[in-house]
């Protein structure tokens, strides 16, 4: 069984827009702190935001004033908002859920954005 559940990736055009979308199974997520991370081919994976179980959020440099990450704990979900999108944003992007010793991922979501 799937935890950690992300959609909406695809290919946009560079300017475009995507929302990701990572759907947790079960409402105890709402007591984790939530990311986003993203591995691009040949690279590491690297964190692209963060969100915790209090609502902070934190983004990685490359990203601030671009990508919003968000989470609804009524609907046991959580966004990432990418506007402005760069080609260098290519990547398969992750879901992240971790509280103490416990730490799950998503299967990814593929983001293509073509110049």
């Amino acid at each position: 069984q799937e935890l950690l559940v992300e959609s909406g990736g695809g290919l946009v055009q560079a300017g475009g827009s995507l929302r990701l979308s990572c759907t947790c199974s079960g409402s105890i997520f709402s007591i984790y702190d939530m990311g986003w991370y993203r591995q691009a081919p040949g690279k590491q994976r690297e964190l692209v935001a963060t969100i915790t179980s209090g609502g902070s959020t934190a983004y990685v440099e490359s990203v601030k004033g671009r990508f919003t990450i968000s989470r609804d704990k009524t609907k046991n979900t959580m966004s990432l908002q990418m506007n402005s999108l760069k080609p260098e944003d290519t990547a398969v992007y992750y879901c992240n859920a971790n509280r103490n010793r416990f730490d799950y991922w998503g299967q990814g979501t593929q983001v293509t954005v073509s110049s």
